[in-house]
């Protein structure tokens, strides 16, 4: 009897969390309208750190501020906002800013609005995101194409109940960075003449850096670089087949890697450097779909 209950409260818990995502979307979908959206866009964007300036290329935009979404959470160290327009002839739905697990966000917080992307129609989910390199061939200033992720975050976005008509219990990761589309990226930073790295991001939570021991401990189980956001996101989109692409900015060396300290300041210095050379790579790559 008591495990019949416990069943009967996850099923309330998965339909109460579908009603509020069927609530976003169609908040979303409404305001598209209105705006004389009547496509619906299936390329979604997710901008981390640094790469807030990218929204100044999408055209004939409607731009949606999170604490005006049913059931979004405000963010805290991003802007927060959700651009929906044209970018290279293609409607493209960008998220400039995510929330983070550090910022004390749950990861049904962190998560709810890649679920309501789905909602919405998106197939293809683009990340990315500011990460410190650990890898000595890899520099800062350096683009890393995600191939695959560590996830140190210490949980996972899909513990608790099941969400079946977005996925199923146990999803397969494989491929979690969708190979087609990597190559394409690939493609875009040849075009470039970028040099390419491609490697294994690692999720801390944050928001301390890392210290020079879980750096080491970091590259020994195999990442290329580190930091604190995308995996909870990429878990997710996966569990909905969404097809993902990942891009990280490498804006600092590892603790223990340089002698100097790490700040947020040159992360975002970094961000501010390079935001120009990325408007480039997303709408060759957006070009490509």
């Amino acid at each position: 009897m008591v495990e019949k209950k416990g069943n009967v409260t996850l099923q309330a818990k998965a339909s109460e969390l579908e009603a509020k995502i069927e609530t976003a979307a169609s908040f979303i979908s409404l305001k598209m309208k209105e705006k004389g959206i009547k496509d619906i866009p299936k390329i979604g964007i997710v901008l981390g750190s640094g790469y807030r300036n990218v929204t100044d290329e999408v055209k004939n935009s409607i731009i949606l501020k999170f604490s005006e979404i049913p059931f979004f959470e405000k963010a805290t160290n991003h802007d927060g906002e959700i651009h929906i327009g044209e970018l290279e002839g293609k409607l493209v739905y960008v998220m400039r800013g995510r929330l983070h697990f550090y910022e004390g966000f749950t990861m049904e917080q962190i998560t709810f609005p890649i679920r309501v992307m789905k909602k919405v129609g998106i197939e293809i989910l683009f990340v990315t995101n500011a990460a410190g390199t650990i890898r000595k061939e890899f520099e800062p200033g350096n683009w890393m194409i995600i191939n695959d992720h560590i996830n140190f975050q210490g949980t996972n976005p899909l513990i608790g109940p099941n969400l079946p008509t977005f996925g199923e219990r146990f999803p397969d990761m494989t491929f979690a960075y969708n190979r087609d589309l990597s190559k394409k990226l690939e493609d875009v930073l040849t075009k470039m003449a970028l040099k390419i790295n491609k490697g294994v991001y690692v999720a801390f939570t944050g928001p301390s850096f890392e210290t020079p021991a879980e750096i080491k401990f970091a590259q020994i189980m195999g990442g290329d670089a580190v930091g604190m956001s995308t995996v909870p996101e990429v878990i997710v989109a996966n569990h909905m087949k969404m097809k993902v692409v990942g891009i990280s900015l490498l804006t600092n060396w590892g603790a223990g890697i340089s002698k100097e300290p790490i700040s947020d300041k040159e992360v975002n210095e970094m961000g501010v450097k390079k935001a120009d050379e990325f408007k480039t790579i997303l709408k060759e790559f957006v070009k490509k779909l």
